[in-house]
């Protein structure tokens, strides 16, 4: 567990925008930032960010929360993993007691797995380093590639070794090492002998790990005929980092001159590892990528490091896989903008146009680098430094639908067939694209190069478009974006928000349920609690408190809140308020005292402002998360410029406590009579209950009865 006291100076230190930004592409608005959604597929922004009150809210999917709850949901985090990692981010030192064993226990395989692959990791860089086999093939294999000490240490590559001790030979022909380029390890007598092939396996079960999580992870293959055998034995180990910079997987590259042994192996899915939401380099890159508003994607391992070294760091890879449409989402995170370097080979980039679709649907634009013939990213980026390298990229660069027409007609030349065809594949890139300007920027440019008339091609565009639009994303999206905002003016005419036009509704209708009472009611409390409202009582008016209202109402008919993260927020409340006024009316602190040190302030209700952030950074996941959607939940309203048009006055919800809060209170008591006395009837159904209980019981329901009747007359409304 971590202490009260350390969990407080994370959320202190903690700055919503910056943990935020590590993970997705904010722009500046006002006096808040917005994004695309990372939780949910949108084209529209309705992410936000607010600096001042140390939330985020998606308008869209309704997820919000604070710096440690994003990353809790962001990358999968239970709640104290999440604020070690904000802790690490700011250099707040965690101490914890230790785990009891039950404890452990609970401790999920999921987490158990990433630990693994923790140690795994430093186990493979310290193998690479410390042991002759390590030392011979694979240093001198990344030596050989031209990585530098410092990119080795950067990208934590490794050594998986066949055995523990010294090699007895090596090189050759028989097996022997090499990198696939003329060069050989070893010492060159002949080939190494037969190791156990299980050296990670026994030192990770002698760390203590267990074999369900070696196996579980991919590690570890338990032979048939019993024992273990390293799924990466005798490779250079390239560790795959989630955004958060955790292991997920790796990455094994075979320096065996035995073609029958596959050049690179990739661990498999797992709980913690799937291949097409990854792109190797992501966690080394995304700060450049958002600097810079733009990614560059290129092919394998090798070429994300060449290019590191080189000063390009704006890269990532598909590890060799085909593009998948949650790789092109991880990169709209941070920018509109991939630019794909490809080599001279023809037959690769024809393979891989159908994928860079994929990349236009998501409403990125895709540019294309090709390399001189014998090149890829790899040993172009050795040949080159920093600014000869981002000099070519930039003068060679070129849009990706003009590249893909030139190089498509260039092989169709004058066949009247292949070029047809070639129009169709163009019609197809183009309907995916989903900005209108865009796409018919496009049209024009394609019938320019293809020589194609431009209304036919606009017209083929439509037709596609039109066939596509019961799978289109946009269409769904804009069916869910209207159908939240109908749940929210839903939600919002039963908790006092904006009615029809001219009209306000009212708050605590009359067909609210006890959840939503409660939801007003703490609404009004962590929003207003500190402030006054004046009551009309007959011909008098009184000036009441918020919290004194809503707290007094419970406690004197000892009511208690049914929602836990209602009943959580309350007695936080309460307590935070207790606490707030007994250290003012202790100093003697004014308004102004009272503000500067703690952010909280005495205002018209007689009692101490309870700052936001009790509630937006809670132990408790829940808890926050309805808080943030309490605070923000008018905030997705704008008022239209009609009304004021047409001088319609929209009172606040603030302007309308005096009425709405007295109602809603009156209401939820109103509901929990109800609810009692339902109860009541239902126990006098028991044919065995005796006879001076139900006597008893009938008394309550009359009194109960009275009760309803007394506040429907107050209500104005009539009993059915």
């Amino acid at each position: 567990m971590i202490d009260k006291a350390t969990v407080d100076r994370i959320y202190s230190a903690a700055d919503i925008v910056e943990v935020v930004g590590d993970f997705v592409s904010l722009r500046k608005k006002g006096v808040n930032y917005q994004a695309c959604c990372p939780f949910h597929n949108e084209k529209t922004p309705s992410f936000v960010v607010s600096p001042t009150k140390g939330l985020f809210k998606c308008f869209g999917c309704g997820k919000g929360g604070n710096a440690v709850t994003f990353v809790m949901e962001h990358e999968g985090m239970g709640y104290v993993e999440a604020l070690k990692f904000v802790a690490k981010k700011y250099g707040i030192e965690v101490e914890e007691r230790e785990l009891s064993e039950e404890e452990t226990k609970r401790n999920d395989d999921r987490e158990s797995m990433l630990t693994l692959n923790s140690w795994s990791a430093e186990w493979f860089r310290d193998a690479l380093h410390t042991t002759d086999e390590g030392r011979s093939v694979g240093l001198g294999y990344l030596r050989s590639r031209g990585f530098s000490d410092e990119m080795i240490e950067r990208f934590g590559l490794g050594y998986c070794p066949g055995s523990p001790g010294r090699p007895e030979s090596g090189g050759g022909s028989g097996g022997g090492y090499g990198d696939g380029r003329g060069n050989g390890y070893g010492d060159g007598s002949g080939s190494f002998a037969r190791p156990p092939r299980d050296v990670f396996t026994q030192a990770a079960l002698k760390a203590g790990y267990k074999e369900e999580f070696l196996t579980g992870t991919g590690l570890t293959i338990i032979r048939e005929n019993g024992g273990y055998y390293d799924r990466f034995s005798e490779r250079v180990m390239f560790p795959i980092h989630s955004m958060s910079g955790r292991v997920l997987a790796f990455g094994g590259r075979t320096l065996r001159t035995d073609k029958n042994v596959a050049k690179y192996q990739n661990s498999p899915e797992s709980e913690i590892y799937s291949k097409k939401q990854t792109l190797y380099g992501i966690f080394f890159a995304k700060k450049a990528i958002s600097q810079q508003r733009n990614a560059i994607l290129v092919e394998g391992y090798t070429d994300v490091i060449s290019m590191h070294q080189a000063g390009v760091e704006n890269v990532v890879a598909s590890s060799g896989t085909s593009l998948t449409t949650e790789q092109v989402k991880l990169l709209k995170r941070f920018t509109d903008n991939v630019t794909v370097i490809y080599d001279g080979d023809d037959a690769g980039i024809k393979a891989s146009l159908r994928g860079i679709d994929m990349i236009l649907r998501e409403g990125l634009a895709v540019r294309v680098v090709l390399l001189p013939d014998g090149d890829d990213p790899d040993s172009f980026a050795r040949k080159h430094n920093a600014a000869e390298l981002q000099n070519f990229i930039r003068e060679r660069e070129e849009d990706f639908l003009s590249f893909k027409a030139r190089l498509l007609m260039r092989e169709a030349r004058s066949d009247v067939i292949k070029r047809a065809a070639v129009v169709g594949e163009m019609v197809e890139s183009i309907a995916e694209i989903p900005d209108d300007i865009s796409r018919s920027m496009y049209i024009k440019e394609c019938a320019r190069t293809m020589d194609v008339d431009e209304g036919l091609l606009s017209s083929e565009v439509a037709k596609r478009r039109l066939l596509a639009a019961s799978k289109d994303s946009d269409s769904r999206e804009f069916i869910r974006r209207q159908e939240a905002v109908r749940r929210a003016e839903t939600a919002a005419q039963s908790a006092g928000g904006v009615g029809g036009l001219g009209t306000a509704s009212t708050p605590g209708a009359a067909g609210s349920s006890i959840e939503e009472l409660e939801k007003e009611l703490v609404k009004y409390l962590i929003k207003y609690g500190h402030e006054g409202f004046d009551f009309q009582d007959g011909r008098t008016s009184v000036t009441l408190n918020v919290a004194d209202t809503i707290a007094g109402e419970l406690q004197t008919n000892g009511l208690e809140f049914r929602n836990p993260q209602y009943r959580a927020i309350y007695d936080t409340y309460l307590g935070v308020r207790g606490d707030l006024d007994g250290e003012a009316a202790k100093d003697g602190a004014s308004e102004k005292d009272a503000s500067e040190n703690g952010g909280a302030a005495r205002d018209g209700g007689g009692h101490t402002e309870v700052p936001a952030h009790h509630f937006i950074t809670h132990h408790d996941a829940a808890v926050c998360n309805v808080s943030v959607d309490l605070l923000t939940a008018d905030d997705i309203y704008t008022l239209s410029k009609l009304w004021k048009r047409h001088d319609v006055i929209v009172t606040s919800e603030r302007e309308r406590l005096p009425e709405a809060l007295p109602r809603a209170v009156i209401l939820y008591r109103s509901k929990v009579i109800e609810l009692l006395s339902a109860e009541l009837r239902a126990k006098l159904k028991d044919p065995d209950l005796p006879e001076a209980d139900a006597d008893d019981i009938l008394r309550r329901i009359t009194a109960l009865n009275r009760e309803r009747t007394s506040i429907a007359r107050r209500l104005s409304r009539l009993i059915l």
